[in-house]
């Protein structure tokens, strides 16, 4: 677990890149617009993560698109840039939030291991939207249901964990409302 605590404030990595450098960037927008304007009305917690699987994971386009493009972003290095706690838990914002994503942050995380890893804790204001793109075939990330591995996990308002990982490589492709998560809750509170 990282003993460095970033916050958005402070971390250079929740800036936002450069769209107009990275043309892959520049599509996952667009494809992120389009999946908000079907999510907008709809709030983070286990209903729609129930709904996101059955209607959203892989197979459908938009989830095959978000993979295609995270892990392209990973080759092109504006994935998941900055690292937290060595190789193994890094992050990076794409965008924040603003009109054309309707106010949705956009965020990717990379956390690899064999082994149950814990990162940062940290607490879902409004919830928090992940899509699990495996990078091994294995890997799992533990939403507030249990472990997911291809599709979603979904942590309701006021919500708050450490994100953990097993079985190998993923990314979340995460969308926060408003752009709202705190590093400043302990756990237990």
């Amino acid at each position: 677990m990282s003993t460095t605590a970033t916050t958005p404030e402070t971390d250079p990595a929740f800036a936002g890149i450069d769209l107009d450098k990275f043309p892959t960037a520049r599509k996952l927008v667009d494809r992120c617009k389009d999946f908000f304007s079907e999510m907008e009305n709809l709030t983070p917690g286990a209903a729609l993560e129930c709904h996101l699987n059955k209607n959203y994971g892989p197979g459908n386009p938009y989830y095959e698109d978000f993979c295609k493009f995270v892990k392209t972003g990973l080759d092109e290095g504006w994935v998941a840039f900055a690292p937290l706690d060595g190789p193994k838990y890094r992050r990076s914002r794409v965008l924040n939030p603003c009109a054309e994503t309707r106010y949705f942050s956009i965020t990717t995380v990379w956390m690899e291991s064999e082994d149950e890893y814990s990162g940062q804790y940290h607490a879902h204001p409004y919830g928090e939207i992940n899509c699990v793109v495996c990078v091994d075939d294995g890997a799992q990330l533990k939403g507030m249901q249990g472990w997911q591995g291809a599709g979603w996990t979904s942590p309701g308002p006021g919500t708050h964990h450490y994100p953990q990982v097993r079985g190998g490589s993923l990314v979340a492709l995460f969308f926060l409302p408003a752009g709202r998560i705190s590093y400043d809750i302990k756990p237990g509170k």
